[in-house]
């Protein structure tokens, strides 16, 4: 179950990258490839004093800028590219990037291929509520769907969150305006038409309040509405998290009793922190791949390299296939 690792992906890399690696090394036992500039490599894994992690040179960078199918075709020797083509080999069972999210997923459908009977893989989300986490599918990989599209993320997110969040049957539903079957798009009254006609155990439609009161398991929408919803999430986590910061320095009276809630503070933000996710998997392709956010730290990469990991053991793709066929 060796993982290869883009050690060149992201703001941090090669250093958070390198860490986070090792970390996971140490922490899950995970046999690892760290692929990209050897050189570079070498100097970290010395720092760590963690040498015998194996490195794969690639002379190439992708950049964020780069545009992702230029990017893929033309380097051909960057890490990301060099990467990809290990799990194609066989020579590893997934691949981590925290590069550019564009080029992982163009690289993905060129080099790995899609799961037969996936029309387009998407991108799958893990979101923290109070009563357990939730699947978002689509989360940014399609931006223009059909319906039949998001009936396949439906059932790749059933899959996901049947086989790695241990739900014994995730119920599925489609992000809409309002839980009226008249309400949404044409996209999204369509979808829930053909919904029914499966086998999923499907609810119906979901509004965005919906996410956090246990409503659905798995909740299903393009990749542009998923990706804002993403977005908004993260962006209101930190928003919460500076509420609170805020009100605490108000007063000392705030200042004692976030000493003495001090314990309940911390765990609060580490659930709502991405980086304990550490990225979303890329569902629909042979071969596991995990994009991580371009400002990953080492944290977050060593929780990526866990997903990882968990794709392969867990059989996430051959259960995809198994459904979708």
């Amino acid at each position: 179950m060796k993982i290869a690792v883009d050690a060149m992906g992201g703001d941090h890399a090669p250093g958070e990258v390198v860490r986070g690696a090792v970390d996971a090394f140490r922490e899950f036992g995970f046999p690892i490839v760290l692929v990209g500039r050897e050189g570079l490599i070498r100097e970290e894994l010395r720092r760590a004093k963690a040498e015998e992690l194996e490195v794969e040179h690639a002379s190439e960078v992708v950049e964020m800028c780069d545009p992702p199918g230029v990017a893929i075709r033309k380097k051909k020797d960057s890490s990301l590219r060099v990467g990809l083509n290990l799990v194609a080999e066989g020579k590893a069972s997934s691949f981590v990037s925290a590069g550019n999210s564009g080029a992982v997923m163009a690289g993905a459908l060129m080099v790995l291929r899609k799961i037969r009977g996936i029309d387009r893989p998407a991108i799958a989300a893990t979101i923290p509520t109070p009563t357990g986490p939730i699947v978002l599918v689509d989360a940014g990989a399609n931006v223009d769907c059909k319906p039949d599209h998001l009936v396949q993320f439906g059932w790749m997110g059933e899959a996901y969150a049947r086989k790695i969040l241990g739900i014994p049957r995730p119920r599925v539903g489609v992000v809409s305006i309002g839980e009226e079957d008249s309400k949404g798009t044409d996209l999204t009254r369509e979808t829930a038409a053909l919904f029914r006609k499966t086998e999923l155990p499907f609810v119906g439609n979901l509004e965005g309040r919906d996410f956090f009161i246990g409503k659905a398991d798995v909740f299903v929408c393009d990749g542009f509405v998923g990706n804002v919803i993403l977005k908004t999430m993260e962006g209101m986590a930190t928003a919460l998290v500076d509420f609170l910061r805020e009100e605490i320095l108000k007063s000392q009276m705030a200042k004692f009793g976030a000493l003495l809630a001090g314990g309940a503070i911390r765990r609060v933000k580490t659930r709502l922190d991405y980086a304990e996710y550490g990225g979303a998997p890329l569902l629909g392709v042979k071969g596991g791949v995990v994009i991580c956010h371009g400002s990953s730290d080492a944290r977050a990469m060593k929780n990526a390299i866990r997903s990882a990991g968990s794709l392969h053991r867990d059989r996430v793709e051959e259960e995809i296939a198994r459904v979708v066929t």
